[in-house]
């Protein structure tokens, strides 16, 4: 009789922990996100700590949990090295047991660390790198593409410049995957519409000195100098340009990737009448702005189109978990691929199978001082760039996953 109880309460003992660990969808009693940015050099305003104040605030909006297992945020500087990146990739996913990285403003960092997490079954949200790579010949089954990417952005500003008679140009190119990326698909769109590229010359990462690139592409006889660089080199790019009177003696100056901290910083003095291609401009619509105000009062700045893919990417991260009812990669990711995404950063956004999220982009133009009526009214949106002429259509990808 003893050993009848004694089996009985050890199959009772069994089944209430097995209980447990099904009432408990997500593994390790927690997810975790972690946010692996800039947080101190070149990229630092574009994503950086905003990156984790956005994440944060998307985990607080979901009520802090999902599927009753507490959301953790944590966040590392990738300094701009894919080394340090995947290392610190590698320690989050074996040791740390996070969940999903968001982040990535640097596409050897972002190439490096998309590869490594998806080898180990994780989701990779990259919100800042720019290199459509990331989704074509180097797609993985876990990383997904968010804000935007070097194919979408020359597809409103070159074709606008070349249709306003910029038919030669040359470009001043950030010497790593993103600048070289962005430079190729650039002058793709240029010779796509009739103009002709003279030349192109590349300036590390972090150039505080452009001088003589610019001196260089200003001789180079082109309409328009291309900037394939981003961040502190763009705005370093500009600064010095108009130093030289570049724009005033005719030539005309492509911002390929701009941001709104960089027109911040340049000053509408000196950025007026810049055309550059957006993801997400924060004064767009009722929503934008009501979502924007509350990241201006907890960062002091307004929202990146970055800063804002990053809320909007963990959000819709976390609903998938919820509707999938687990933190499992596989799962989530099939839900993710499942949904339209709609909240004040994307509308029918869709995640596509090589990992891409397809959405609207926006010309953009930089007001004069005139127009701008407070201190973060700096754009005016010119026009809307349709997701099926922003981005390489699926029959057209060179992703293996599709083939």
């Amino acid at each position: 009789m003893n050993k009848a109880l004694l089996t009985a309460a050890c199959a009772a003992g069994v089944m209430a922990f097995s209980g447990a660990q099904a009432a408990d969808p997500a593994s390790n009693g927690s997810v975790k996100i972690g946010v692996l940015s800039d947080m101190s050099g070149v990229y630092k305003a574009i994503e950086g700590p905003g990156a984790v104040t956005a994440a944060k605030m998307a985990a607080e909006d979901f009520g802090g949990k999902v599927l009753g297992a507490p959301i953790e945020i944590v966040s590392a500087d990738h300094q701009n090295k894919a080394d340090v990146a995947s290392s610190v990739a590698r320690k989050w996913i074996d040791r740390d047991h996070v969940d999903m990285l968001v982040g990535m403003d640097n596409s050897a960092v972002g190439l490096a660390v998309q590869g490594l997490a998806s080898e180990k079954n994780t989701i990779t949200i990259n919100t800042g790198a720019g290199s459509s790579e990331l989704t074509e010949s180097q797609c993985s089954k876990y990383g997904i593409h968010y804000v935007y990417d070097t194919y979408a952005l020359p597809v409103g500003t070159a074709t606008a410049m070349v249709k306003n008679g910029g038919k030669k140009w040359f470009f001043i190119t950030a010497d790593y995957a993103f600048g070289h990326s962005l430079r190729d698909n650039t002058s793709r769109v240029v010779e796509d519409l009739g103009g002709e590229v003279l030349g192109s010359i590349e300036a590390p990462l972090s150039t505080t000195d452009f001088s003589s690139y610019l001196l260089q592409a200003s001789g180079s006889g082109a309409d328009v100098i291309g900037l394939a660089n981003a961040g502190g080199d763009t705005v370093n790019s500009i600064k010095q340009a108009n130093s030289f009177g570049i724009v005033e003696r005719g030539q005309k100056l492509a911002g390929m990737l701009v941001f709104l901290t960089d027109i911040k910083a340049l000053g509408l003095d000196t950025a007026k009448g810049l055309e550059f291609t957006t993801a997400f401009y924060w004064d767009r619509n009722d929503e934008s702005r009501k979502w924007s105000q509350r990241f201006f009062e907890k960062h002091g700045a307004m929202p990146t189109m970055v800063q804002a893919g990053v809320y909007s990417g963990v959000t819709h991260y976390l609903e998938a978990i919820k509707a999938a009812g687990s933190d499992d990669a596989k799962a989530v990711r099939a839900e993710l691929g499942n949904m339209t995404l709609n909240d004040f950063f994307v509308q029918n956004g869709k995640i596509e199978a090589n990992g891409l999220m397809s959405h609207d982009m926006y010309l953009a133009q930089v007001k004069t001082p005139d127009e701008s009526k407070s201190d973060w009214d700096l754009l005016n949106i010119v026009s809307t760039i349709p997701a099926e002429k922003a981005y390489i259509a699926q029959s057209d990808s060179a992703c293996p996953l599709l083939k």
